[in-house]
């Protein structure tokens, strides 16, 4: 295969695989309705007049499917830390004890499931544009190639179309897993 050819379908590869990354990141944030440390992961904090993330002020745990306990290293950054909670706007109502900062998860409402599920399509959808336009850009790219001929051309953009197709599958099953999830009472 020619080598200007094995790299546009590398690039294509690499493009997708990110495509498919950045959708598990963004599938990571809708949550299900069981408590996670990810939950915060968007919570930025004012630590000594710098916005820092969460996770390097305090150690976030999960005590138990719906409890988020949030544990200061600094006894002083609990104001701080619900003030971060509730501006990162997540519909958490924090709470504090002196120690620690405790957030109750509340149980999805169906029409919330609903709203999620669709949030969560909605993410799908933009994975798998973000695979096409791979697929559009490696096969504008295919016919800049010089020296290529026509046999070779055709078998690069099949290559290129497999490729394609097997991430839209990942996506759609990684779809299906995530809206079972929140779907599930």
């Amino acid at each position: 295969m020619n080598e200007d050819v094995k790299f546009i379908i590398d690039t294509a590869k690499e493009a997708m695989e990110n495509a498919l990354k950045h959708l598990e990141k963004q599938l990571v944030n809708i949550r299900a309705g069981k408590a996670s440390p990810a939950m915060l992961s968007s919570v930025m904090v004012d630590y000594y007049g710098t916005q820092t993330p969460l996770n390097q002020v305090a150690n976030v745990n999960t005590p138990d499917g719906r409890t988020i306990s949030v544990q200061p290293w600094e006894k002083s950054m609990i104001q701080e830390i619900e003030r971060g909670i509730m501006l990162a706007n997540l519909g958490f109502n924090p709470m504090n004890n002196g120690e620690s900062v405790i957030i109750n998860v509340p149980p999805l409402t169906e029409e919330r499931r609903r709203e999620l599920a669709k949030q969560a399509k909605g993410e799908t959808e933009d994975a798998k544009v973000g695979i096409r336009n791979a697929r559009k850009e490696a096969n504008q790219d295919i016919k800049k190639v010089d020296d290529i001929s026509e046999d070779l051309q055709n078998n690069a953009e099949l290559d290129i179309q497999e490729l394609t197709d097997k991430y839209i599958h990942r996506i759609d099953e990684i779809f299906a897993n995530k809206e079972k999830e929140i779907m599930t009472v």
